[in-house]
């Protein structure tokens, strides 16, 4: 029987001679009640990483124990892969058909930033290319995306020389849903270390009428594949016409001070010492002192 039910009541009364009367009731039984949810969720906003299972929701009737709820979901897509709208819907029916709805709307969205692993930290190199670190692989992670968009972007800028400059590297990550982060790496490169040179004129012997020329000094570098040489010689006088100092000077170093004092026999000795010290500017100072004496 579906959605009435009907009560007929009769009654009859029969006297001692036998005459009888009835009496009838009728009574209609109908379920117009609909079914009562026990749990109704309730309308939701979430991460994309936090969206909730769908609840168990059950029903009560007022004659039925045992209503029927059934289940549906609809998914409407929003404007990137993790941002849209969850549709559920729950129908409770009793057995007379009477039927109750409730419906819960999930609004999913991406609002969380990707997180990048693996960014090296700010370093200072010497320059020379071999001194310069590698561009490591930098990934990164997401709580919906699996396959976040890493771009890379290097930007050199200038210093006070040549080889004094900063390296600046970029990451950027991108999930689907345009939430992006960046990180930044800062390479300082600089040049702290002098050129040294590479043919220094040796100690000599010589007469005063014998003075050996300047010679062409080369010098190499960690960094400039062309140091820039130059040389200056200055004469200082002695007490008298042979005798005198030459001092022979590159923007580097000071090459040689030669002292020239001629004797009577015309014949001398040669003593020599080198020092060696670094000057705060970084140059390199190399002193031949040569000392004259009479030989016997």
């Amino acid at each position: 029987m579906s959605g009435q039910l009907y009560v007929d009541r009769l009654w009859t009364a029969t006297d001692n001679c036998g005459n009888t009367a009835t009496g009838q009731q009728t009574i209609s039984v109908g379920d117009n009640t609909p079914p009562v949810f026990t749990v109704t969720p309730s309308d939701l906003t979430v991460e994309c990483s936090a969206v909730p299972p769908v609840a168990n929701v059950t029903a009560t009737d007022n004659c039925d124990v045992n209503v029927t709820v059934t289940y549906n979901e609809v998914k409407t897509n929003g404007t990137c892969t993790d941002s849209y709208v969850l549709t559920r819907t729950w129908v409770a029916i009793d057995n007379c058909d009477n039927a109750n709805t409730h419906v819960q709307k999930v609004t999913v969205r991406d609002t969380t930033k990707p997180v990048l692993v693996g960014v090296p930290a700010d370093v200072t190199a010497e320059c020379g290319a071999i001194n310069i670190p590698t561009v490591p692989t930098v990934t990164a992670t997401d709580n919906c995306d699996l396959s976040v968009t890493v771009s890379f972007v290097e930007t050199t800028i200038d210093g006070g020389c040549p080889d004094s400059y900063s390296i600046i590297r970029r990451w950027t990550a991108t999930d689907n849903c345009g939430n992006s982060t960046s990180a930044e790496q800062t390479i300082s490169v600089g040049d702290n270390t002098p050129p040294e040179f590479t043919n220094v004129p040796n100690n000599v012997t010589v007469e005063c009428d014998a003075i050996p020329g300047a010679g062409t000094i080369v010098a190499t570098d960690n960094c400039d594949n062309a140091v820039a040489v130059s040389y200056n010689e200055v004469i200082t006088p002695g007490t008298c016409e042979n005798q005198y100092t030459i001092t022979r000077t590159g923007s580097l170093l000071t090459i040689a001070i030669m002292q020239i004092r001629r004797f009577k026999r015309s014949r001398f000795a040669i003593r020599s010492h080198q020092y060696w010290s670094v000057f705060p500017a970084m140059s390199l100072l190399i002193v031949d002192r040569i000392m004259y004496r009479q030989l016997q």
